[in-house]
């Protein structure tokens, strides 16, 4: 008999992808609506993908 696996959390999945190391990749906020106010150089840092502190990454990757 299979054993019973954990089902992926179908929002986390689309939200976080993991690196070649095991780190859990994610999108900035603050990029869709009033980023008008915001300089161009914030918008442009915000455009990179941002790494997820080693805390939640644990909790994260069991979701995945």
């Amino acid at each position: 008999m299979a054993k019973i696996r954990q089902k992926t959390k179908r929002a986390v999945a689309k939200r976080f992808s993991i690196t070649k190391n095991g780190k859990l990749k994610r999108k900035h906020a603050y990029r869709s609506h009033l980023a008008l106010g915001r300089s161009t150089k914030a918008k442009r840092h915000l455009r990179k993908d941002a790494i997820m502190s080693t805390s939640d990454t644990k909790r994260y990757t069991q979701c995945l």
